[in-house]
């Protein structure tokens, strides 16, 4: 998965150069025995990467380049795991976090085209008992792509569940009955909802009758002949593992989540960049046509735009260039993990770069890359940041606090119970929150834009899954009718590991103080 500006950000890495100096050293005495690249036009960018590594802190990079149906660069740099002083290589296989996503949409898409799944109906119509609700908005408009390109409705959402922990990933059914809400009406807005793609591989193995990982093992990787692609590590592939690190260097233990569909795939730059060959139009003479190329291309088609000239298709982000060039790509980030894939398919051009730090190398590396290409391609130099840039900040000019001046109350609504919530915005801007049988507190940074109320809070939703970590709470409600509507997101705390985001239902109605106390 991707934290949300996930889920898309690189992060800066904190940790200190001198603490790897000695594993820098060997490093630099590794990459001297590593083969030569295809392509004698990265020479420089290759030579420095094991100083950045260093720098930053990052353990390892593997990079696969493939330009007009040719891979021109595939290389690791770095250690795939420090303690055993395994090298990164070409085939070693990384967590890809939120390139899972476009990964899982081409399993969805086999689907479709076989006609097992449509995509343009309500995606209730293939779940079980459980189904998403609809608190805002008709749950009949939740489409299947809807959910796959993050306008359902559905909130964000990340959960973790690490090895050496007690907690476990409920059955889906659970899930969906637990956060399975619409908090704002499908096809509003754009909300990156790793749920989502938790719901969509759910909805894969019921229409194939079969497990997630089994369906997409043999009906994606083993056809387009990616063997080291796989969901989670596939038995008989541990010794290609990449270890994930934390910023502190240490091994993070083995997590799962609770949508896999949205974070669980690993893979190689290898089979990656092939996987990446596929989409542009480049099928391989050992891969079969799983999809039409009709059907390739629509996943490539920004079903709902994000911002002009951004949007998101299937399973993929869609971005524009100042020159008119369209990037097809997706990014990945949570504890560990730091993975781009950037595709240019208009001219045949894949880039992946996959980082088993958090680490703000895979983006750099890849715009390197492709000002590079554009150079050599006597292009002139991209104005851009490369595919990072997703959204436009909103200005916070338009409302004011003033329209919600008074007491709403309400409820906010968890798997457990619902509890009584009142809000108090006073005349002079403060907001106050209180739930029911807590201390009345601030809301932080409150901000009110196109009917949008946003802030932080800290109280207690008292349930088992907030419980684990510790929160503050994200609130996000918008001014409808009368009525303020919309989440409240418990947000682990910055920790050592990744925390969770778990979305509740609110709803708050504006009171009559004078009716009360008659």
């Amino acid at each position: 998965m991707a934290f949300p500006g996930l889920v898309h950000r690189f992060r800066e890495d904190r940790m200190r150069t001198q603490r790897y100096a000695y594993g820098g050293l060997c490093l630099v005495l590794l990459l001297t025995c590593l083969p030569a690249a295809h392509a004698d036009e990265f020479d420089a960018l290759r030579a420095r990467i094991p100083a950045e590594l260093v720098k930053r802190g990052t353990a390892s990079v593997a990079i696969a380049v493939a330009r007009e149906g040719q891979i021109i660069w595939e290389q690791g740099f770095g250690w795939a795991d420090r303690e055993n002083r395994t090298p990164s290589t070409e085939h070693t296989m990384y967590s890809l976090a939120s390139i899972s996503k476009p990964i899982t949409a081409t399993g969805l898409a086999v689907l479709a085209q076989r006609g097992k799944v449509d995509l343009d109906q309500p995606i209730n119509e293939y779940l079980g008992d459980a189904k998403l609700i609809a608190r805002v908005g008709n749950a009949a408009d939740a489409t299947v792509r809807r959910v796959a390109n993050h306008s359902a409705g559905l909130p964000l959402h990340y959960q973790f569940f690490y090895a050496d922990q007690p907690y476990r990933r409920p059955a889906m059914d659970e899930t969906i009955r637990r956060y399975g809400n619409l908090v704002s009406a499908p096809g509003e807005r754009f909300q990156y909802s790793n749920l989502g793609y938790g719901v969509i591989d759910y909805v894969i193995a019921r229409s194939a009758n079969q497990p997630f990982a089994d369906f997409m093992r043999e009906e994606v990787f083993l056809p387009l002949g990616l063997t080291h692609m796989s969901v989670d590590i596939g038995p008989g592939l541990e010794k290609y593992e990449a270890v994930r690190y934390g910023p502190d260097g240490l091994r993070i233990p083995f997590y799962d989540f609770d949508h896999p569909g949205g974070s669980a795939v690993y893979a190689s730059a290898h089979d990656l960049v092939r996987f990446g060959m596929f989409h542009v139009g480049d099928r391989q003479a050992d891969q079969r046509e799983i999809l039409s190329d009709e059907n390739r291309r629509k996943m490539q088609d920004a079903t709902f735009e994000t911002s002009p000239d951004h949007g998101y298709g299937l399973g993929w982000f869609i971005d524009k260039s100042p020159a008119g060039d369209v990037q097809v790509s997706h990014s990945g980030g949570m504890g560990g993990v730091s993975t781009l894939l950037t595709l240019v398919p208009s001219r045949r051009l894949v880039v992946v770069v996959l980082a088993n730090s958090s680490s703000p190398l895979p983006g750099q590396l890849s715009r390197e890359i492709l000002d590079l290409l554009a150079k050599l391609a006597g292009d002139a130099p991209k104005k851009e940041e490369g595919a990072g840039l997703r959204f436009q900040a909103p200005t916070e000019e338009g409302n004011s606090l003033d329209t919600l001046a008074g007491k709403w109350q309400g409820i906010v609504h968890t798997y457990e119970r619902d509890l009584p919530v009142t809000l108090l915005v006073q005349p002079d801007g403060d907001v106050h929150f209180k739930i029911e049988g807590q201390l009345e507190t601030l809301l932080n940074r409150p901000r009110f834009h196109d009917n949008w109320l946003r802030g932080r809070v800290t109280a207690d939703l008292r349930t088992a899954d907030t419980a684990r970590t510790p929160y503050d709470l994200q609130l996000e409600v918008k001014l409808r009718d009368g009525v303020l509507g919309g989440s409240l997101t418990a947000m682990s705390r910055p920790a050592a590991r990744a925390g969770n985001a778990l979305t509740h239902w609110i709803e708050l109605r504006k009171t009559n103080e004078e009716k009360e106390a008659k």
